[in-house]
C-alpha cells in the first residue's frame, strides 16, 4: 500500500497506523507521552466497575515493542497524564479526583488532591502540564470549570475560572500546556477554541476555528498544535497564526505528544482503539 502523507506547513509526515505491539484486551487508548529515552507511554482507560484488571500505562520501546506495563488496581479512571522532564509520571485519575504522581518505573509516590474527595479542589480533572518555572497548571474540567495553579512542590495556589462563554469562562477545559515564556494554553472543548493566558489567569486572547478541541501541546519555537473533533490537527505559532493542517487520523485523537529529539508525533485514537504515528520525512 502507498504511504499517506500530511502536512503541517512545510513539513510533511508519513502516516503509521496502527502502530506499536499494544493489548488488545480492555479498555480504551486515551493519551500518550514520550520518556527522555524515547519510549513511548500509553494510557489505557478503563471502567472500575465493569472491566477486568489491565496495566493504566503500557510502555513501548521507540522502535514500537511492549517492554512495560504497570498502574493497574491503582488508577480508577485514567483520563490524560503527563511525563515531568525528571521523569516522573502524573496521571490524571479523572474519577477519582485526583493527579496520581508515579516513577517512572509505576511505583506510586504521591499525588495532588485528595483521593475520592470531589472539590478537594478538583471534581474530575482532565490534565496536567509543568510550567518552566517547574510549577503545574491543571485543568479541571468535567465538574469544575477551574484552571488550578500549583507550585512544584505541590502547593496550591488558586484557580480561575467559571462555567460560560466569555473571556475566561469555560466549557469543559479538557487540555492545559504552558509554553515556554509562562503563557498557558487551554483547550476550552465545547466553546471550539483555545484561551491563552498570563500564568496568572489574564485572558490574553481567543483562537478559534475549532471544532471541539481535544489536546493542546508544545512545538518547537514555543509553536503549539491543536488535536480537534473536526477531525484535525493544527499547528499554531508563537503568536497563535496558523501554520498548517492536516488529517492524520479518522475520527479525532483524544491525546498527542511530539517526541522532541524525533520529531515524531503521537496520536492516541478511541474510535477505532489504536495509536498512530506521524514521522516527518
Amino acid at each position: 500500500m502507498t504511504p499517506l502523507l500530511v502536512a503541517l506547513g512545510e513539513q510533511r509526515y508519513r502516516i503509521e497506523r496502527p502502530w506499536g505491539e499494544l493489548p488488545e484486551g480492555p479498555g480504551r487508548i486515551s493519551d500518550v507521552a514520550c520518556d527522555a529515552a524515547g519510549n513511548v507511554l500509553v494510557q489505557y482507560r478503563t471502567d472500575p466497575y465493569a472491566d477486568p484488571a489491565a496495566p493504566a500505562i503500557v510502555v513501548l520501546s521507540p522502535e514500537g515493542r511492549r517492554i512495560g506495563a504497570w498502574g493497574g488496581g491503582e488508577v480508577a479512571d485514567g483520563h490524560m497524564f503527563t511525563v515531568h522532564p525528571d521523569g516522573r509520571v502524573f496521571v490524571v485519575d479523572r474519577d477519582a479526583h485526583e493527579i496520581i504522581i508515579f516513577s517512572a518505573e509505576g511505583r506510586r509516590l504521591g499525588g495532588l488532591g485528595r483521593r475520592h474527595g470531589p472539590g478537594e479542589p478538583f471534581n474530575a480533572p482532565c490534565d496536567i502540564a509543568f510550567a518552566p518555572d517547574g510549577g503545574m497548571v491543571v485543568a479541571d474540567g468535567y465538574g469544575n470549570s477551574l484552571i488550578h495553579r500549583f507550585t512544584a512542590d505541590g502547593t496550591w495556589l488558586g484557580a480561575w475560572g467559571r462555567p460560560g462563554q466569555r473571556a475566561g469562562e469555560f466549557a469543559t477545559p479538557h487540555s492545559v500546556w504552558v509554553l515556554g515564556d509562562g503563557r498557558v494554553l487551554v483547550a476550552d472543548r465545547e466553546n471550539n477554541r483555545v484561551q491563552v493566558f498570563t500564568p496568572e489567569g489574564t485572558h490574553l486572547m481567543d483562537i478559534r476555528d475549532l471544532h471541539k478541541p481535544m489536546d493542546v501541546h508544545g512545538g518547537p519555537d514555543d509553536s503549539f498544535y491543536v488535536t480537534d473533533q473536526i477531525p484535525r490537527l493544527s499547528q499554531f505559532n508563537a503568536e497563535g497564526r496558523l501554520i498548517g493542517r492536516c488529517r492524520p487520523v479518522l475520527n479525532g485523537a483524544h491525546g498527542m505528544w511530539r517526541d522532541p529529539a524525533s520529531g515524531v508525533i503521537y496520536q492516541s485514537e478511541q474510535n477505532p482503539n489504536r495509536l498512530t504515528r506521524l514521522v516527518p520525512v
